[in-house]
């Protein structure tokens, strides 16, 4: 089964009735590079508590709606709304609600893992005792006084997971969120990315949002699926109508 080649808004995904407000409204959106459009026309909704899945091939514009989600990146056209906000006017009012792992951890190198979370911390008005408790859940307690520049890719991936939930946000924006992970280590953060409703954030429902090139976890954990191909969206539909297939599609 192809995709569509038409952008389109996703059907309501399962279990969205009675959900209220939409935490991801997107109208229409385009963002430049220069010339070049990295996103061309994207709509789509997302009810609070559900899960978007984004796959595409490599330069698809899965990175750029992630920054733009963020509030890192203006759209030059279009609408977003995040959790109620109007992106263009009222950024400052997501960036609090926001937790975003991408593909820099977002740390500072020559701080330690536990200087580097309580400064974060300290950010979002955290309590020492959420850091001490995600240094154990990440199994990062005994390499908490290490610089992170001395630490693999692996154990830095897993205290940018902490960061990324440090403050509970009730969006998590998550770009391979297990990329440089061991199996053990994925089992150790998968429960604090936790699935699509399986846990409050600060204001509710956690929403996410997570790029993949895995079909078979990406399909799992989605509610909506959205691929990209050239800053365009070429499939938006429920996951439960989305195979593997669809997604192999994209990539050729």
């Amino acid at each position: 089964m192809a995709p569509s080649t038409e952008p389109t808004r996703a059907a309501a995904p399962r279990g969205s009735e009675g959900m209220g407000q939409a935490a991801l409204e997107v109208d229409g959106l385009i963002r430049r590079y220069g010339e070049r459009e990295a996103l061309s026309d994207v709509s789509l909704s997302l009810a609070a508590g559900h899960t978007l899945v984004v796959f595409g091939p490599n330069g698809a514009g899965k990175t750029t709606l992630l920054r733009v989600l963020a509030t890192l990146l203006r759209p030059h056209a279009g609408s977003v709304r995040v959790l109620g906000s109007d992106l263009i006017h009222d950024a400052w009012q997501v960036r609090g609600r926001v937790g975003l792992l991408g593909h820099e951890p977002l740390l500072y190198r020559e701080l330690t893992a536990h200087e580097n979370l309580r400064f974060h911390a300290r950010l979002h008005g955290v309590d020492e005792q959420r850091v001490v408790e995600l240094l154990d859940a990440v199994s990062m307690s005994t390499r908490a006084a290490e610089p992170l520049r001395t630490l693999s890719r692996g154990m830095v991936q897993r205290v940018a997971v902490a960061r990324a939930v440090l403050h509970d946000p009730p969006l998590l924006l998550l770009d391979e969120p297990y990329a440089n992970l061991d199996p053990a280590a994925v089992e150790l953060v998968a429960p604090l990315i936790g699935a699509a409703g399986d846990r409050d954030g600060a204001d509710g429902l956690r929403t996410r949002v997570i790029c993949s090139h895995d079909p078979s976890r990406g399909l799992t954990e989605a509610d909506v699926v959205l691929g990209l191909r050239g800053g365009r969206p070429v499939l938006l539909r429920a996951a439960s109508e989305v195979d593997a297939s669809d997604i192999a599609e994209l990539y050729r």
